[in-house]
């Protein structure tokens, strides 16, 4: 086994955002690390990454590992832009898809559009059927399976999915149905509903093989592109590629189960953020991803993210395979600000987007957003903005926000852009709520970990408003996504249902599932060509009550739980995120977790920012002052370069943070220091 990514070797991470591919080299022999943020190229996003390689001089002979997030998977769900996937389920259910589980998409309203995943016409259903126990009930007819298969091919679909009732329990007719397929379909895009979810619910089942089928021949089309361009570059080595459970999986298998992918880049991010607050002696963060169009938000405890397999990243789109749980909202730097007919101000989530992007780009954009109100109330520097094509002045954004906001709201200019900022932190709240207090969680028992491009411009606001006492932003907000592919392990999650009640559920099948799931995800492991330094497994169960339909996730101390273990934890997990007991309930053990993780030899992250910038007196890293807009009006404010600053320093609000990347806004009377990592601790004082 080549052990890349090991001590030596040279590893490079590249997160492909909507607006910019980011990336992180990384030597840790000499301890030199290179960065660059270049435009993500839509048309053919491994363009963006050769830009980022050649923007960092990158020897590709040399590099000995490069490990990739991607937005392919996530931006094809969202707009829709997939492939043509057949169907084949069992008699009688074709149109499971389509009646999903009688929601609307606007609770309240009268009206609301649904799209499924596949089409009817393109949904077709063949004779078999099991029951809920594994009982064949009606044999699966073949010739009707290959008339199937035939017709679906005929209209041009590329991907295919066999999605039989009650395959989890017994996946025998997937399985031969799927090695018919094969014998006739043109590629290799086929999916079986009961390997990428061996668990009962059909719909959720359903939908989620149906997405990963659907953008399958995309990802693969991308990724041999990427590994082609690469190789005639001169790299040797393997691509890994980030999943949406923040573990990662060699580009060669990771598009067999492409729905996995999906919510790769926030993964990555979290992932970065759970090994940077490890390593800084913060194990309890709530991390805050601000970027161009939206926020991303998520809960780790203990250094560990909090996963969730039952994420629906839009109306009717669950997809129940285990990924970082983030939440996001529409509020970005490019969020566009308005009043409305009934004369209130709102922010987002409509985004000016990159192109034309905020007034300040110089793009052409006309319209007020929350970077402009950044820019007027002098927290961001317009001098210092990255891919301005035509500067913009202040007045030029002051005289539009007084035009479209200022006069109709009865504000001044300067008034209308820091009630913008409100309206916005408010917005960002209520997403950190639903990752904390909606979940039974203090989030004053938590640091607020602040990256992406604008993360720290408004971090402190956020954690006064929330009652957090600290905020910790990482040396390279703007690249934090980049990092956590660095940083990411590899990692293999499995789940089996067997919905049975505790007291009457068969132990030892639920042992022996455990050690195949554990035998399953060391096999995939060994498959990979990249060094690990262990392999570590975590097991959990899905629980409910007898007669609940919500279930709870639990850890297990291992795979050979016995039922006073299972039921006391599903109590105390009960407890916690409830507050009720109900002790004379039986408690049902629905579904059966491992995770399987190859860990990676660590990450110095002390060389982030190099020795050699920082100065020896904080006085030495001032660049300057400016008037900058806190509650209460104008102060005069420091200005200092991130990389000058002295190792340990100390500094008292007001001040402005400025680095490549991001801008760090320090409120009066907060305090940061900085740690051997190059991380700033904000503490928001009177929290």
């Amino acid at each position: 086994m080549t052990e890349y990514g090991l001590a030596g070797g040279i590893v490079a991470g590249v997160d492909v955002g909507g607006t910019y591919t980011d990336l992180i080299l990384l030597d840790p022999a000499t301890k030199q690390v290179r960065l660059a943020k270049q435009p993500t190229t839509a048309v053919n996003q491994a363009f963006g990454v050769l830009a980022a390689l050649r923007a960092v001089a990158a020897d590709l002979t040399s590099i000995d590992l490069i490990v990739h997030g991607t937005t392919t998977t996530t931006n094809a769900v969202l707009e829709r832009n997939l492939c043509r996937t057949g169907l084949i389920t069992t008699a009688g259910f074709r149109d499971l898809l389509e009646l999903g589980r009688r929601t609307r998409p606007h609770a309240y309203g009268m009206f609301g559009r649904f799209k499924p995943i596949i089409p009817r016409d393109l949904r077709l259903e063949v004779p078999e059927r099991m029951d809920a126990t594994g009982t064949v009930r009606t044999p699966l007819d073949e010739d009707a399976l290959r008339r199937a298969v035939r017709q679906l091919m005929h209209t041009g679909c590329e991907s295919l999915v066999i999605h039989f009732l009650h395959a989890y329990a017994n996946p025998t007719h997937e399985r031969r149905a799927a090695a018919i397929a094969a014998e006739i379909w043109p590629n290799g895009n086929i999916t079986m509903g009961h390997a990428m979810l061996s668990e009962s619910r059909e719909y959720e089942r359903g939908v989620t093989a149906a997405i990963s089928a659907s953008v399958q021949p995309l990802l693969t089309r991308y990724l041999d592109r990427l590994r082609t361009e690469l190789s005639e570059r001169g790299y040797p080595g393997e691509i890994l590629v980030m999943n949406g459970n923040g573990g990662m999986v060699s580009s060669h298998f990771v598009a067999k189960e492409a729905a996995k992918t999906v919510m790769s880049g926030p993964a990555s991010g979290v992932m970065a953020a759970a090994y940077t607050g490890r390593r800084a002696g913060v194990g309890n963060l709530i991390t805050y991803d601000m970027g161009g169009t939206s926020t991303d938000v998520a809960l780790i405890r203990d250094a560990e993210p909090a996963v969730s397999n039952e994420i629906e990243i839009e109306y009717a789109m669950p997809i129940h395979v285990p990924m970082v749980d983030v939440r996001t909202v529409g509020a970005g730097g490019g969020s566009i600000a308005r009043v409305d007919e009934a004369g209130l101000l709102q922010v987002g989530p409509e985004s000016a987007g990159a192109d034309p992007g905020p007034i300040c780009y110089g793009r052409g954009g006309a319209r007020p957003t929350i970077s402009d109100a950044n820019i007027l109330l002098g927290r961001l520097n317009p001098d210092k903005l990255l891919a301005v094509d035509d500067p913009v002045s202040v007045d030029t954004v002051r005289s539009i926000f007084a035009r479209d906001l200022g006069d109709p709201l009865g504000l001044a200019a300067e008034e209308s852009a820091a009630a913008v900022l409100q309206v916005a932190n408010a917005h960002m709240a209520g997403a950190i709520r639903m990752v904390s207090i909606s979940l039974g969680t203090d989030p004053r028992d938590f640091a607020l970990f602040a990256f992406g491009g604008a993360g720290p411009l408004h971090a402190t606001a956020l954690a006064r408003e929330l009652g957090i006492p600290t905020v910790l932003v990482p040396s390279r907000p703007g690249i934090t996504n980049a990092l956590g592919c660095v940083v990411a392990d590899l990692r293999h999650d499995f789940v089996n249902t067997i919905n049975a009640p505790i007291d009457a559920v068969d132990l030892d099948r639920v042992h022996a599932i455990f050690a195949r799931q554990t035998a399953a995800g060391e096999r995939l492991i060994e498959k990979e060509t990249v060094g690990i330094s262990e392999i570590r497994h975590v097991f959990s169960a899905d629980m409910q009550f007898v007669g609940q339909t919500h279930l709870l996730r639990v850890a297990l101390p291992g795979p050979t739980p016995d039922r006073t273990t299972l039921q006391s934890l599903f109590e105390r997990a009960y407890f916690d995120r409830f507050r009720v007991e109900l002790s004379e309930i039986r408690a049902n053990l629905v579904n059966l977790n491992a995770s399987i993780i190859g860990v990676r030899p660590p990450v110095d992250l002390s060389s982030l920012i190099d020795p050699a910038t920082r100065e020896v007196t904080l006085a030495a890293a001032e660049i300057g002052t400016r008037p900058v807009w806190f509650a209460g009006g104008w102060q005069d404010t420091s200005i200092y370069w991130r990389d000058r600053l002295p190792a340990g320093c100390r500094i008292e609000g007001p001040a402005i943070v400025e680095q490549m990347d991001t801008t760090i806004v320090i409120e009066p009377g907060n305090i940061a220091t900085d740690d051997p990592d190059g991380n700033i601790h904000i503490q928001i004082v009177g929290n």
